[in-house]
């Protein structure tokens, strides 16, 4: 059957009807947004799913990717405030927020990001001093991640992350620092070992101040022992016991000879007395210690009449 010119005008019709309808059907992907442009106008963002556009007057402008994206900052130099140039890359993590104003506000994103990212690096830690820039990179990165975030703000972005991967000195700055770590760490044993030694010598004056007020008070109290005894003699003395004063001297007596013949350099002893004086004299020590604590702890015994000593030429021992 041959097709007339009214089969011919219905197949065309139907053949752009299915073109019109398939070029106003736009799927977009999860994580993207498209930007809808009428007559080169921004009218409208279509969101991930099924969307239908005006064919011939509707057409997509930018399509742009809402996922969080990474960009590597290139290796830069940055002189330091104390004049040290150093080697520092990067690296920032950014995400869109606002399609149009991602696609309209700024020509080139990334190449915007990339750029602001590495002016402030140069900003932020040129104003630093190397030591500073070397242990505080937690300060350097919240100060850049501030500084970039507030920028990029109004290109419809929000950057959540900048984070410096390295910073090389030159290797003679590295040397420079080994030697001056090394000179650190000396200093700090020396002060430590002289604060041992400080420790130490205090601690040893105050054991000699304690064994000092400790042997001070040790003769405090043997000389109150002795003025005690001396006190209690003096006081029977008066009371008019001559027993107590015999008794007292013949001790005194006995601890002298006792003090001469112990010296290691005595061979010989010269006895300037009677042998029979000493005799005497202890048996005088007996006689008190009766009279004066009685027999067998009872009361004192009666004092029987003292002999007169004999006299004997003194002789050599």
């Amino acid at each position: 059957m041959p097709f007339t010119g009214f089969d011919v005008v219905i197949l065309v019709l139907v053949v752009l009807v299915l073109l019109v309808l398939f070029m106003g059907i736009k799927t977009v992907g999860q994580g993207y947004n498209y930007t809808v442009e009428r007559f080169g106008r921004y009218t409208r963002t279509l969101t991930p799913g099924l969307n239908l556009i005006i064919p011939f007057i509707d057409r997509i402008g930018a399509k742009m990717n809402m996922m969080e994206q990474v960009l590597d900052v290139p290796t830069q130099e940055v002189i330091t405030r104390d004049n040290a140039t150093v080697a520092v890359d990067a690296v920032a993590f950014y995400q869109v927020l606002n399609a149009a104003q991602a696609a309209y506000q700024v020509a080139n994103l990334q190449v915007a990001i990339l750029n602001l990212t590495m002016t402030n690096i140069r900003s932020v830690m040129g104003s630093m001093d190397l030591d500073e820039l070397l242990s505080n990179r937690d300060a350097i990165n919240d100060r850049l991640l501030h500084i970039v975030d507030e920028a990029a703000n109004v290109w419809g972005l929000k950057v959540t992350r900048v984070e410096i991967k390295d910073i090389n000195p030159p290797a003679n700055l590295v040397e420079s620092m080994a030697r001056q770590m090394m000179a650190e760490r000396n200093k700090r044993a020396q002060i430590l070992e002289a604060e041992g030694l400080k420790q130490a010598q205090v601690l040893e004056a105050e054991g000699r101040r304690e064994a000092a007020f400790r042997d001070a008070e040790a003769r405090e109290r043997a000389a109150e022992a002795e003025a005690r005894a001396t006190q209690v003699v003096s006081d029977a003395i008066a009371n008019g016991d001559v027993q107590a004063i015999n008794y007292f001297v013949a001790q005194k007596y006995t601890e002298a000879l006792g003090k001469i013949a112990s010296a290691g350099n005595s061979k010989i002893i010269l006895m300037p007395f009677e042998a029979s004086s000493l005799i005497g004299t202890l048996g005088g020590i007996g006689s008190i210690a009766r009279d004066m604590f009685g027999n067998d702890g009872g009361s004192p015994a009666p004092r029987s009449p003292a002999r007169p000593p004999l006299t004997r030429p003194p002789e050599q021992r």
